[in-house]
């Protein structure tokens, strides 16, 4: 339990901080800012999941991985399985992929609503 606390407060601290200096450094969309924010601790954390992979180390839950990609980090999620050759396995990881296609598909629609059409 005590992985999914830290991996957690980790991951949310990270993203929060990450999104206040966009917001405050850009005119973008608030919530073009939270998809960037949230892709990138995502990405970090992913890469960083990688690493204590190779050295044994406390491994970042899974559970946190999927929460990320549902906020909005699912293209730091993608990227993180092209860019560190993470989680990348759809038989040994099913459900991430399950999960980065449905939050990638439900981003899309607010993307779409929010952003586009306006």
């Amino acid at each position: 339990m005590g992985y999914y606390v830290a991996f957690g407060l980790l991951s949310a601290i990270g993203g929060l901080v990450f999104f206040i200096l966009l917001y405050n450094s850009t005119t973008w969309n608030p919530y073009a800012v939270w998809l960037a924010a949230w892709s990138g601790i995502t990405l970090i954390i992913y890469i960083l999941d990688k690493i204590l992979s190779k050295v044994r180390g406390p491994r970042v839950p899974e559970l946190v991985l999927h929460l990320l990609a549902a906020i909005g980090g699912f293209g730091g999620a993608w990227l993180g399985m092209l860019v560190a050759q993470h989680k990348k396995n759809i038989r040994k990881h099913p459900i991430i992929w399950v999960v980065l296609t449905l939050s990638t598909l439900g981003h899309a629609a607010l993307i779409y609503t929010w952003l586009i059409k306006g």
